[in-house]
């Protein structure tokens, strides 16, 4: 509301003043009571009138003279002396304000505003609608890097402006119910920061493919008709995710991989454990972003499921080997397991999402919509801890902004749901990326279910509607000790308002973010709604199953042509045959020439298995090997255990 009564401010403070004295309702209140973080000011309506009685109105800022300076006060209660109106006779109000700092002159006559007070209010001061002047030396950034989001509630001619460098350096956070214009705000501030940092690189991790229209100039999409993130990326935990599709792994299971994942990317790099040097052997870990292909996976898993030790672990080895399967072959994870990512595509792959170099458009739009529920906190976790790593090794050349939209899904407060990597690569960038340029910014509807260490290293709040209580009493302790009352009012500010506060705020103020140009809007899906002729009696619903399903298959070449070198389905089923000696592999120690020095054969050596003529992993020894005897009383497999070989002579 604006200030109707008050001229605009002139050169000189005299012509601001105004007598404090005057009859009527401008001599608006007294103080009667304060304790040095609250006051209690007593003002009288005469006659009924009400023509000024907004100025008590709660979330106002006024003004209490002190000597030379002026307290600033925010008003959070209001209520009569006698609970009672009357239309003929004076009005007794009782306003209780917190206060917030002070305007002080200083020797030279230069008047600044402190949150720090000198002088508190004494009994008897006087209390009066705050200046236009001082609503300007309150809310005034003095430092470089400032921008106008908006205009502050109270005055709509006062410009609402934050510190962009400072929301930026120690994280943001924006809160509210559904409805009340959380995405908006987004947009907004995304615009303004990319503007005021050109090393700025924004990566929106978006559940609901809203923000690509709202950037059609500065942003790019990926998807999952566009997205290679090849699997390999992914550290194992990351990995099992996957594989497990959100439910707890097996042990045993994660186990296998982690001693065969790093066996398949040596396999990978050089095949020849000869030709890789030690220092690298030693470092390729399962999670080692190295790229290997799943058919080398595979054979290792069939190699020790053909040993004939280790009985134990056999159905350990055929589970993984039916989850890996499953999931190359399921359509939704062909951004993982397509032939592109077969290769070492890394530099392609942060190029692209993570717009390096960005050609005019420095945000990453991830849309998360088409990826499977059950991998979405695998996905984010990769790329948040990419992002960290990005920001970290450029030195201070790249500055990373990692937005979570529906924070509370990767990092709720419970600590036994979610996934415990993507807690742990956003609990980094929260707490160590101040250090390397990467910054974060929080959106949510539910502050009270989203971690509050997550939350409390926000230094920069801007909270819209809430309309839970607890979601409430969790942005009440996040705000400063002194200005605990700026949410009293939070559940029922409109849509588009705020109640900012932190580090890039000088002091919490109640604001309304400026109308966003409707070219510039979050739209669901990235797009406007569809106008189509078609209604639910006529629409085809084959086409509409058919997409539900995701029926298009993923290009599987690469995998398919090597893994089928590897076991070639037989087009009918093989008669058994009766045990031979020849079945046995060789025991020559020259034989298998692509084994590695662990055990380990890659994909390859797997070729000539069906070849008798092939020196393959199974080529038979070439002098006859003497059958074993069967002992009296006994089978053939309880002869062959109780009788040792010796040195594959007998």
């Amino acid at each position: 509301m604006r200030n109707q009564d008050i001229s605009p401010p002139s050169s000189t403070p005299e012509e601001d003043r105004r007598n404090l004295m005057a009859p009527g309702n401008r001599f608006l209140g007294r103080v009667v009571g304060c304790n040095g973080a609250q006051a209690t000011i007593a003002a009288t309506a005469e006659h009924g009138e009400t023509s000024l009685t907004s100025l008590w109105s709660v979330g106002r800022l006024i003004s209490i003279t002190v000597d030379q300076n002026r307290v600033v006060a925010l008003v959070y209660a209001m209520r009569t002396a006698s609970g009672l109106w009357t239309e003929s006779e004076n009005n007794g109000f009782i306003i209780d304000v917190e206060l917030m700092g002070e305007v002080r002159r200083g020797a030279d006559g230069v008047e600044t505003f402190s949150t720090g007070i000198t002088q508190y209010p004494y009994l008897g001061a006087v209390a009066h609608r705050i200046r236009v002047a001082d609503l300007k030396r309150i809310y005034e950034s003095k430092e470089g890097g400032s921008c106008v989001i908006g205009k502050l509630s109270q005055d709509d001619e006062i410009d609402a402006t934050i510190n962009i460098p400072a929301m930026l350096s120690k994280h943001f956070a924006v809160v509210g119910s559904t409805g009340v214009g959380k995405s908006t705000a987004v947009s907004l501030l995304l615009h303004k920061a990319i503007e005021s940092d050109p090393k700025l690189r924004v990566l929106i991790l978006d559940p609901h493919n809203e923000f690509a229209a709202a950037f059609p100039d500065h942003a790019v999409v990926v998807d999952t008709d566009t997205l290679d993130l090849p699997f390999w990326l992914m550290r194992l935990e990351e990995f099992t995710e996957v594989l497990y599709r959100g439910r707890p792994a097996v042990p045993e299971e994660v186990d296998i991989l982690r001693e065969l994942i790093p066996e398949a990317k040596r396999a990978f790099k050089g095949g020849d454990a000869s030709l890789i040097r030690r220092s690298d052997r030693a470092s390729f870990t399962a999670d080692t972003p190295v790229p290997y292909r799943l058919a080398d996976l595979l054979a290792g898993i069939d190699e020790r499921i053909g040993k004939l030790e280790g009985r134990e672990e056999k159905p350990h080895l055929r589970t993984v080997k039916i989850r890996i399967l499953s999931a190359v072959n399921d359509p939704r994870y062909r951004f993982m397991f397509s032939s592109n990512t077969i290769s070492d595509t890394i530099m392609e792959t942060v190029a692209h999402i993570f717009r390096v170099p960005g050609h005019g458009r420095p945000i990453s739009t991830f849309q998360l919509a088409g990826i499977p529920s059950e991998i979405v906190n695998s996905v984010a976790s990769v790329l948040c801890r990419m992002a960290f790593e990005l920001a970290m090794w450029s030195n201070g050349a790249i500055h990373m902004l990692v937005v979570c939209e529906e924070a509370h899904r990767y990092v709720p407060s419970d600590p036994s749901l979610g996934f415990f990597p993507t807690r742990q690569a956003i609990a980094r960038i929260a707490k160590e990326g101040r250090k390397y340029g990467v910054s974060l910014g929080i959106i949510t509807q539910r502050p009270g279910e989203l971690d509050q260490t997550i939350l409390s290293q926000c230094s920069t709040v801007f909270a819209m509607r809430l309309a839970n209580d607890r979601d409430q009493d969790i942005i009440r302790s996040a705000l400063p000790d002194g200005s605990i009352s700026a949410t009293s009012f939070i559940s029922s500010i409109g849509n588009g308002e705020a109640i900012a506060f932190g580090e890039a705020i000088s002091v919490p103020m109640r604001m309304r973010f400026s109308r966003v140009e409707q070219r510039y809007l979050p739209k669901a899906s990235g797009t406007t709604v569809r106008q189509s002729d078609e209604k639910p009696d006529n629409i085809d619903l084959r086409d509409v199953i058919s997409r539900m399903r995701a029926s298009a298959e993923p290009d599987l070449g690469n995998f398919n042509q090597n893994y089928t070198q590897m076991s070639p389905a037989p087009s009918s089923p093989a008669p058994i045959e009766p045990y031979r000696p020849d079945m046995l592999p060789s025991v020559e120690p020259d034989a298998p020439a692509a084994a590695t020095s662990s055990g380990f054969r890659p994909a390859s050596a797997y070729a000539g298995l069906r070849n008798p003529d092939a020196p393959g992993l199974f080529a038979t020894a070439s002098s006859p090997v003497a059958p074993p005897r069967r002992e009296h009383g006994m089978s053939l497999r309880e002869s062959i255990l109780r009788k040792p070989l010796k040195d594959g002579k007998d």
